[in-house]
């Protein structure tokens, strides 16, 4: 295979931007970190070659992207860009003409990108191609809180349309309301603060309920590589991220997915996360991700390497193609933030601690951090929050 293209990763401040480092790093890749504080850094692996700090994504917009050309004008070849979280997809797409003269990655066309990761276009994408979403409503429709009641109900969900900025304000990917006082009351404050949300009706179920259809779709357009999910935990439980997650072969969760996938003329690796509901046995579309995901680790674990078909693909070399549509027994991991969440669903009732014992007893667990050929970023990451907590301790907090 040829490997002379740098990889250029966007963002390695987290697990999933460590897990492509080291997928590529092992490869042989040249691989380049790009970040705006040295602090940020998940640790440094032994397979980033290059370090560099560049001015804010956000916050120096303008000056970012132009740290992002001139590198690109500085090589005998195009390098391939890898965003690790949404922000990045989203300043991949608006500028995307601007980096495709320097830089090589999968998708072909402008805007798709951006519409799959806001909510509301996604809902009006799902209707479109006759896909199930759970029952939403806008926020600006008359007579409100009287449909909320005749076609909701509470509790409720209320979600943002675009997930980054939320998450960054908020620090969660969405509101469970458990009432109209409170509903009323987070609807001002997200006005107050320029976040554009929406009603959605929560699927009832339990955890194992959410299931992710997680593909690569080359550039022919074939779906080359497949596989499907089972969150086991999240956090915050009910709607945040999985800090436990199976891989696992659900035959419903693919047959839902895979003609909406199809029809949407998507290039590159794309998530589809979706939920059983315990009573009608339906299946809703939750959301799409179209970046690498938290179980990046664990797709290179069962041989669907995402990080690196990204790179063959960007470089117009042959992929392959691999449909794991059987269970490999492989369990991916956040141990960090799996602690709070097991404590919180002892304390609500959902999991019993015994329950959490016997599923803490899996054999084949593959962690989001922790590396024995790389364990820098493992020590960096336990010594960083050790402290932290310390100073906390000391603060009075």
């Amino acid at each position: 295979m040829k490997h002379t293209n740098k990889a250029l990763v966007l963002g390695t401040n987290y697990y999933i931007g460590l897990a492509i480092c080291r997928s590529l790093g092992k490869k042989g890749i040249h691989v380049v970190s790009v970040n705006h504080k040295r602090k940020n850094f998940y640790g440094r692996s032994r397979y980033i070659k290059e370090a560099l700090i560049a001015p804010h994504f956000q916050d120096e917009e303008k000056a970012y992207l132009e740290f992002l050309l001139a590198y690109g004008r500085n090589q005998d070849e195009k390098p391939v860009l890898f965003p690790s979280a949404d922000p990045y997809v989203e300043f991949i797409d608006k500028y995307f003409y601007e980096l495709k003269e320097y830089y090589l990655f999968p998708m072909d066309r402008k805007g798709l990108l951006t519409d799959l990761m806001d909510k509301t276009t996604l809902v009006e994408y799902a209707k479109k191609y006759n896909i199930r979403v759970p029952e939403t409503l806008d926020i600006g429709e008359e007579n409100l809180y009287d449909k909320v009641m005749d076609q909701i109900g509470y509790p409720l969900l209320l979600k943002p349309a675009d997930s980054p900025s939320f998450v960054e304000r908020y620090r969660q990917k969405a509101f469970t309301v458990e009432s109209e006082r409170e509903l009323k009351k987070l609807l001002s404050m997200t006005q107050r603060d320029g976040h554009k949300v929406f009603i959605q009706r929560i699927i009832p179920g339990p955890e194992k309920n959410n299931y992710n259809f997680d593909a690569y779709v080359d550039r022919n357009g074939r779906l080359a590589y497949y596989t499907t999910e089972q969150k086991i935990r999240q956090w915050p439980n009910n709607i945040g991220a999985s800090t436990v997650a199976d891989q696992r072969w659900i035959q419903e969760a693919a047959d839902f997915a895979i003609p909406f996938i199809e029809a949407l003329n998507y290039r590159g690796f794309i998530e589809m996360e979706m939920k059983k509901d315990e009573k009608s046995g339906n299946i809703y579309l939750i959301e799409i991700n179209v970046r690498f995901v938290n179980f990046t680790q664990l797709h290179v674990a069962i041989g669907m390497d995402t990080p690196y078909l990204h790179y063959l693909d960007s470089t117009g070399q042959d992929i392959g193609s691999k449909i794991i549509n059987y269970d490999t027994g492989k369990r991916w991991r956040y141990l960090w933030e799996d602690i709070p969440a097991m404590r919180g669903y002892v304390r609500s009732g959902q999991m019993t601690r015994e329950e959490i014992i016997e599923e803490n007893k899996h054999p084949n667990i593959v962690p989001s951090t922790w590396a024995w050929d790389d364990p820098v970023p493992g020590i960096v990451f336990v010594f960083k929050h050790f402290v932290d907590r310390v100073f906390r301790i000391f603060r009075g907090r």
